[in-house]
């Protein structure tokens, strides 16, 4: 398949990109049998959908003509989630046509409406829009759909996702009959199904790569990690993999806020894209990313939903995504066109199995792993400043540069000690704005042998529990209800591992399950943050316990199930 048989405008735009054949979305949109047909179309983002449908809907807006006709009502309609995506696609679209005459209009949510009502007015070829704001200017009679002979629904899936229903099937009722109908979705759904069945005639259905198979140039890690140690675990990935471009997924505004502040603290250029922000404070973050001021993004699920970063070579998943498909769309922002990239699951080791079936409900293959250590970050750094002083030194110096250095080899304390101390001293310089890798607790890969469902630590004349004491009692207000939540994040333990609670005068004892009490033991010691304070110890384990354990007089006694 090649792109021979397309009008020669778009030939040159395409030559002029650099496309060579058409990649497996465009081949399928341009065969004989989908020319002129309704389509509905399964394909991953990332796989040069946009160029596809631009290139499908050249018989409609060009025919057999050399250049598209003088602007005026649009020819051709795409409706895109997100600001972003549809920003992103007038992009594509204007280069793809420039050589044509074509003309572009963007409407989209957080742009000013009166702009685009004048940008209307003045003629276009084809109008990419969010759905809100399509619908509005089409109720307030800005765009004439009389036209139209070609809609396009991008990531109809996502639009469904957020809620714009009710848009779409405005939208579509206001179009012509006879129009041109192309769906184009990374899943679909039983409701995608229906809208197309409703809103299409005839549609051919085209599935390039098979629906949901994740990208191939994408390489999956889970990374077992401590709770409360997900942040440090995102400072040493970042470290480790150095990407020129980096996107942290987080669940909500607040961890995007938090995590976001956190890394700049730390050193490491940061933007955070999240709901709260305007149209135009999301362009600056996007741009910073796009010139290099900045190399890390923290995001929400839906501020990310349609960017495309093309050097983003990592995703990090610092929450778990809630379902297989945002795991597969938070990732699918890397490798993307050929580009190979790399998404890491950090993993807490109390939700190693929800994290297992998020990868087999995504069918993808993950390498189970601890997080990156420090000295692992050490060592990577010590090659990666030893290739750059090599490569500096492997250039043809400048003269003032070679002064420079001759004016420091002549310094009495450096000439007692020769050229390795001013070596040392310009990797110290090298190292010097790299942030400091971050200690992590060890985290075995292997699950830890889980007692039965109804009891947790075992009674009753079996094994007892190890039990332990914690300094602080009755008399400093121990209560269960944040005792049990301190105990759990100080040992990296569950609420399940943790049995019989007794609340002394000056002191409490808890018992934890054997088969986890040296993790609770080692974690416990490694005491840190605003609680570090408080002491928590082994203590000898209660010897065969009674049927009802008797605590000491006055004391508080709390019994798990």
């Amino acid at each position: 398949m090649s792109f021979d048989d397309l009008p020669a405008p778009l030939r040159d735009a395409l030559a002029a990109r650099g496309y060579a054949a058409p990649t497996p979305v465009q081949a399928a949109v341009l065969a004989p049998e989908a020319a002129g047909r309704d389509l509905l179309v399964s394909a991953q983002t990332g796989s040069g959908k946009t160029v596809a449908y631009g290139l499908s809907l050249a018989p409609e807006l060009i025919g057999t003509a050399p250049r598209l006709p003088q602007a005026g009502a649009p020819l051709a309609l795409v409706v895109a989630p997100t600001r972003e995506l549809a920003l992103q696609v007038k992009a594509e679209l204007a280069w793809l046509y420039a050589p044509a005459g074509g003309r572009v209009v963007s409407c989209v949510g957080g742009m000013d409406p009166v702009a685009e009502r004048r940008m209307l007015a003045q003629g276009a070829h084809l109008v990419v829009g969010t759905p809100g704001r399509l619908r509005d200017h089409l109720e307030r009679g800005n765009l004439a759909p009389g036209s139209l002979r070609a809609v396009v629904l991008d990531e109809a899936d996502e639009m469904l996702d957020l809620g714009f229903k009710e848009e779409l099937e405005a939208i579509l009722e206001e179009t012509p009959e006879g129009r041109r109908t192309l769906m184009f979705s990374a899943t679909v759904p039983r409701a995608i199904a229906a809208l197309a069945k409703g809103y299409q005639r005839d549609a051919l259905r085209l599935e390039v790569g098979g629906e949901r198979e994740p990208h191939g140039d994408i390489e999956y890690r889970a990374l077992m990690v401590a709770p409360h140690e997900i942040e440090r675990a995102v400072v040493n990935v970042l470290r480790l993999e150095d990407p020129r471009i980096a996107m942290v997924f987080c669940a909500t505004r607040a961890a995007v806020a938090r995590l976001h502040g956190n890394l700049a603290e730390r050193g490491f250029s940061t933007v955070a894209l999240s709901g709260e922000l305007s149209q135009a404070e999301r362009l600056r973050a996007l741009q910073a990313l796009r010139d290099g001021r900045a190399r890390v993004c923290v995001a929400t699920d839906v501020a990310a939903r349609g960017i495309d970063l093309p050097d983003l070579g990592l995703v990090i998943h610092a929450e778990l995504p809630r379902d297989p498909e945002t795991l597969l769309h938070r990732s699918g922002r890397t490798g993307r066109a050929g580009r190979k990239g790399v998404s890491v699951l950090l993993v807490p080791h109390t939700r190693r199995r929800i994290a297992e079936r998020l990868v087999a409900g995504a069918r993808v293959k993950a390498s189970l792993g601890p997080a990156p250590s420090a000295e692992a970050i050490r060592a990577r750094d010590a090659e990666r400043l030893a290739a750059q002083v090599l490569a500096l030194a492997a250039e043809e110096p400048a003269e003032e540069d070679l002064a420079v250095a001759r004016s420091l080899l002549a310094e009495p304390a450096l000439a007692a000690r020769g050229a390795e101390a001013l070596a040392a001293a310009l990797v110290r310089v090298l190292r010097a704005p790299l942030p400091a890798p971050e200690e992590l607790a060890e985290i075995s890969e292997r699950p830890a042998p889980r007692p039965a469902r109804d009891a947790p630590v075992p009674q009753g004349g079996a094994q007892e529990g190890i039990w332990f004491r914690v300094d602080v009692g009755r008399d400093g207000r121990a209560d269960p209800k944040w005792l049990l939540p301190f105990l759990c994040r100080r040992g990296h333990v569950t609420r399940q591992e943790i049995g019989r609670i007794r609340i002394l005068g000056r002191e409490t004892q808890f018992e934890v399950a054997p088969y986890a009490a040296a993790r609770f033991a080692a974690a416990a010691r490694r005491a840190e943050g605003d609680d570090a304070h408080i002491r928590v110890e082994p203590m000898q384990p209660v010897q065969g316990p009674p049927r009802r354990p008797r605590p000491p007089a006055g004391a508080a006694t709390r019994r798990r199930p």
